[in-house]
C-alpha cells in the first residue's frame, strides 16, 4: 500500500463514523436507550479504554523519551512532564462535560425560545480540535507501519461511535443535523495536515499527551455520568478481549 494511501483511507473511515450517524436524539436522553444500542456504546467504551491502557500509555513512556532529548538539557519535574500534560488533557475535556452537563436546563430553555445555545458550540468545538488532532496523528501511525496504523484506525473509529453517541444523546437535533459533519471534516482537515506539516519530536510527543487524555475522559463520559444505563459486562468483555489482541499483535 502506497504510503500515502493507508492514512487517507483511514481519514476517510473515520470521517465517516461521524457522518454515517449520530445515535439517540435529545428526545431521548431521559429515556434509557435500546439494551443493544447500549451495549454497543458500552462496548466500543471498553475498547477504546483497553487501547488506552495498554497501547497508549506505554507509548507514553517512550514520547517522554523523545521529548527530554528534545530539549538538550535537564528538565525541571522531566519524568513527570509528558504525563502532567495527558492530565491537563484529561482535565480541560472534563471542564467542557462539566459546563455542558452543570448547563443543562437553561439550555434547554434556550434552545425551546429559538435562542442559540452558546454551550453547545463551545462542546462542538472542543471536540472537533480533539478529532483533528486524531486525524493529524493518522500519518505518524503510517510511519510505524501499517499495522500499527490498521490497529490506531480501528480504536479510534470505534472511540467515534462512542463519542457519536455521547454528543447526539446530548445535544439532539443540533448535532445530528450539522454538528457530526463538522466533526468529520475536522478527521479530514487534521489529516491534510499531517501530510503538509511534521512535527519535532518534541512537539509531537506533547500532542500524544493530549490524545492519552483525551481518549480517557471521552470514553468514560458516556458510563459513568449516567451509570444505571451503562451496561458493565459489554464493557469489560470488549476490554479484555482488545486487550489481549492488542498484547498478541
Amino acid at each position: 500500500m502506497d504510503a500515502s494511501l493507508g492514512p487517507a483511507l483511514a481519514a476517510l473511515l473515520l470521517a465517516g463514523v461521524y457522518a454515517a450517524g449520530a445515535g439517540a436524539g435529545r428526545e431521548t436522553r431521559e429515556a434509557a436507550p435500546g439494551h443493544g444500542k447500549r451495549a454497543i456504546a458500552s462496548a466500543a467504551a471498553g475498547v477504546s479504554i483497553a487501547y488506552v491502557f495498554v497501547d497508549l500509555l506505554p507509548e507514553l513512556a517512550e514520547q517522554n523519551r523523545a521529548l527530554r532529548a528534545a530539549a538538550g538539557e535537564p528538565l525541571l519535574f522531566a519524568e513527570q512532564r509528558i504525563y502532567v500534560l495527558a492530565l491537563l488533557s484529561f482535565t480541560v475535556m472534563y471542564g467542557i462535560e462539566h459546563i455542558v452537563l452543570g448547563r443543562r436546563d437553561a439550555r434547554s430553555e434556550a434552545v425551546a425560545s429559538g435562542r442559540r445555545d452558546a454551550v453547545y458550540w463551545i462542546h462542538l468545538a472542543g471536540f472537533a480540535a480533539y478529532s483533528a488532532l486524531i486525524g493529524y496523528l493518522l500519518v505518524e501511525r503510517e510511519d510505524r507501519g501499517p499495522d500499527a496504523l490498521a490497529v490506531y484506525a480501528f480504536a479510534m473509529a470505534v472511540h467515534f461511535l462512542v463519542v457519536n453517541h455521547s454528543l447526539a444523546e446530548e445535544h439532539g437535533a443540533m448535532y445530528r443535523t450539522h454538528g457530526r459533519f463538522v466533526l468529520a471534516a475536522s478527521v479530514a482537515a487534521g489529516w491534510l495536515l499531517g501530510t503538509v506539516a511534521q512535527l519535532a519530536p518534541g512537539a509531537f510527543a506533547r500532542l500524544f499527551a493530549v490524545l492519552a487524555g483525551g481518549v480517557v475522559i471521552t470514553s468514560l463520559r458516556s458510563e459513568l455520568p449516567d451509570g444505571r444505563r451503562g451496561r458493565f459486562w459489554p464493557f469489560c468483555l470488549a476490554a479484555a478481549a482488545f486487550a489481549v489482541l492488542l498484547m498478541v499483535a
